[in-house]
């Protein structure tokens, strides 16, 4: 059974599902489903659509270099059936596909560290301007420690003079 990947979003394609097109040059595309079909038939680059892998490896939301997707490489080599070898493949086929996710687990937590720090600095910065809104004023009052530092500002008269309201 030869499992194929669509040639837009790179998903699996399965026998006997899916659309095949063949080109005027002898070119097979196969999609997995109408959807890919018909962004391929408005002429529309994956790396642009937001849900294709091409999209996501582009933009580092998923890996790209690792040591594992060699692994899953297309091979036209026929080779003699030997049980043993099955057998061990079929073992080190469970092996790899634990550590990839393993991988593609950190790579996603890293990815959101960076998104998380920047949270914590924007959540920060809205409880220090509201404080008011969460500590009562006559706790505010009595712990100096919860106060901004005030910015003396010197205004000069030039200034004030020429704010003065119109006269009528």
């Amino acid at each position: 059974m030869r499992i194929e990947k669509c040639w837009f979003c790179s998903s699996t394609v399965y026998p006997g599902h899916g659309i095949q097109f063949v080109r005027n040059d002898a070119k097979i595309f196969r999609f997995c489903r109408s959807k890919c079909h018909k962004n391929f038939k408005m002429k529309r680059n994956p790396r642009k659509v937001k849900w294709t892998k091409a999209y996501r490896r582009l933009h580092g939301k998923d890996m790209t270099q690792d040591s594992t997707f060699e692994f899953e490489r297309k091979r036209n080599r026929p080779e003699r059936y030997d049980r043993n070898l099955a057998e061990n493949t079929l073992k080190a086929i469970k092996k790899i596909d634990k550590i990839r996710s393993d991988r593609a687990s950190d790579h996603i937590k890293n990815r959101l560290k960076t998104g998380k720090v920047q949270r914590q600095k924007e959540a920060r910065k809205q409880l220090e301007q509201g404080i008011h809104l969460v500590k009562a004023p006559l706790a505010l009052a009595q712990d100096s420690s919860l106060h901004l530092p005030k910015i003396k500002v010197n205004v000069s008269q030039a200034q004030t003079e020429g704010n003065q309201p119109m006269e009528e």
